[in-house]
């Protein structure tokens, strides 16, 4: 069996896979950064572990404690590169793209081996291009919907911290400010789509953990798909060892 990790910002996603079938969840759940060290017992509850594959955007002292609660088995970290689980990396220099997002355009390739808008709704929101033939052809990163909120909060003297609702004509400042900003990652998600919207079966494949806040104010093909990056690891540890 194998341990997949996915060290974000706020939390660590963890799922345990049979090797035979690593698109297959056996155990998965999530930990905030506090503990970390839980992930001891999920290896004590799966003694057949053998390999770890991890993905890490959260920094080197997160790694280190992730490995030391993996003690004895190999963490392999996950690091961008030219070509892999059938995605081609066109950025401009292909390591400097987040080892998350390669896992999720990677998770959703297997998912969708046809034209996909990946879109990743957290802390930060991505927004990725996906060719019908594999090509990563870029994306965008903005501010995730509570960033956006905070930030009005903290850069103005005169906007709170909003608990509004949406509207598409907000006559209330809190409403004006949520609605702004939702309308803002949808509009983002929706301009970007449109670059594929010509393709056969392109879709938009939307996860994370802000992503119910504005799913139904796209107008575009659109599958939930959480935890893509835990779904890419899994691609990847199945792949066959190279030569």
């Amino acid at each position: 069996m194998i341990l997949l990790v996915d060290a974000g910002n706020t939390r660590i996603k963890w799922r345990v896979v049979a090797a035979a079938a690593a698109l297959q969840a056996v155990a998965e759940g999530a930990l905030g950064h506090d503990g970390i060290e839980a992930l001891a017992a999920v290896r004590r509850r799966h003694p057949g572990l053998r390999r770890v594959l991890g993905c890490n955007v959260a920094g080197a002292a997160v790694a280190e404690r992730i490995e030391a609660a993996c003690a004895g088995l190999a963490v392999d970290w996950l690091v961008p590169g030219p070509a892999l689980g059938g995605v081609r990396n066109l950025y401009a220099r292909p390591a400097q793209l987040g080892a998350d997002r390669w896992a999720a355009l990677i998770g959703a390739r297997a998912l969708h081996p046809h034209a996909a808008l990946v879109v990743t709704a957290g802390t930060a929101t991505t927004v990725d291009l996906l060719s019908a033939s594999g090509d990563f052809l870029g994306g965008l990163i903005l501010p995730g919907l509570d960033l956006m909120l905070q930030s009005l909060a903290r850069g103005t003297a005169q906007l709170p911290l909003a608990d509004g609702r949406f509207s598409l004509q907000p006559r209330c400042t809190v409403d004006a400010i949520r609605s702004g900003c939702l309308q803002a990652q949808a509009g983002a998600v929706e301009r970007m789509f449109r670059q594929i919207a010509d393709e056969p079966q392109a879709l938009c494949l939307l996860g994370g953990g802000a992503a119910d806040s504005f799913a139904d104010l796209l107008e575009i093909p659109l599958r939930r798909a959480d935890n893509l990056v835990l779904t890419g690891l899994g691609a990847i540890a199945h792949l066959p060892a190279p030569a």
